[in-house]
């Protein structure tokens, strides 16, 4: 099986800011990793009120300069005003940036719901209109087939992702789920609704298990008990390793037989389980040659 854009979906990755030289290491060999799948884009996360602006910003010039790829920044609406958050918007434009994460944001560390700025955006619909009157962006949006956890019931939440493309979003990217089923559900939802813009699904691969519960429980994504059971019987990391690779190449190729053309991956800056499920599901890695030198396959 060879990739063609007739078989298999565009893809997308998402990477962290590194916090560390160590962590500077470990993102650009995630980019060198992942670049020769020929991703659509790739994204760069952005902490509440700008705590990763700068780290942020490095990290995009950096890819943006040396790997060439089409880069999203990710943009929130916490903890900063109007001004200062299409500042950050307008900063991404000079680093070439041409796509954009808009989502509200979760609330700071030690608290426990969303408060607006004084004078920042109150919601992801007020971002995304703000940003398509800026122009020169094309925006994606959160999504979430299970609903947000401070949604009071999926309708509502549709209501609010059918605001957010009305404001100008192009499409929305999902959070991560485990049952195939509660996508196309959702998808069939959103297009009841009068959503025409594409919804890609979000995918994580499994890094470790405990980690992932973690995740889940935060964004109350439901885990089958099956998947418990699977990885308490993982032997070892190899085993463990194998696992994910075949559970998510298994959930991809579900959600491909379904029409998705699209599939976004959550790598944690952990390159390899998505390097491995891609090509398990037959894309082809070119050789890498990074702007400053260097050949990676």
């Amino acid at each position: 099986m060879t990739n063609s854009a007739q078989t298999l979906p565009s893809l997308s990755f998402e990477f962290f800011p590194p916090h560390s030289p160590t962590a500077s290491l470990r993102l650009w060999r995630s980019v060198e990793r992942l670049a020769p799948l020929a991703p659509q884009f790739v994204s760069v996360t952005y902490g509440a009120g700008g705590t990763t602006r700068e780290r942020t910003n490095a990290a995009i010039q950096t890819i943006v300069d040396r790997a060439r790829l089409n880069v999203a920044g990710h943009l929130t609406c916490v903890g900063a005003s109007r001004a200062e958050t299409l500042a950050v918007a307008q900063g991404y434009a000079k680093l070439g940036v041409r796509r954009i994460v808009a989502l509200r944001g979760d609330p700071p560390k030690g608290e426990t719901r969303f408060t607006p700025h004084p004078e920042g955006f109150a919601s992801a619909a007020e971002l995304v209109a703000a940003l398509r009157d800026l122009g020169g962006f094309e925006i994606s949006v959160a999504a979430y087939p299970e609903a947000h956890p401070e949604a009071v019931s999926l309708a509502a939440d549709i209501d609010n992702l059918k605001r957010k493309i009305d404001a100008g979003a192009s499409n929305a990217i999902t959070q991560f789920f485990f049952h195939n089923a509660d996508f196309l559900r959702f998808r069939d939802a959103c297009a009841k609704a009068g959503i025409s813009a594409p919804i890609f699904p979000g995918i994580l691969p499994v890094e470790n298990f405990a980690k992932m519960l973690n995740f889940a429980g935060r964004c109350q994504a439901s885990v089958p008990e099956w998947m418990h059971k699977a990885f308490e019987r993982a032997d070892t990391e190899e085993d463990a390793y194998l696992l994910s690779v075949s559970l998510a190449a298994e959930q991809c190729t579900g959600l491909i037989a379904e029409g998705v053309d699209h599939l976004h991956f959550y790598t944690l800056n952990n390159p390899d389980l998505s390097f491995d499920i891609c090509r398990a599901l037959g894309y082809e890695a070119a050789p890498f040659v990074a702007a400053g030198g260097g050949l990676s396959a």
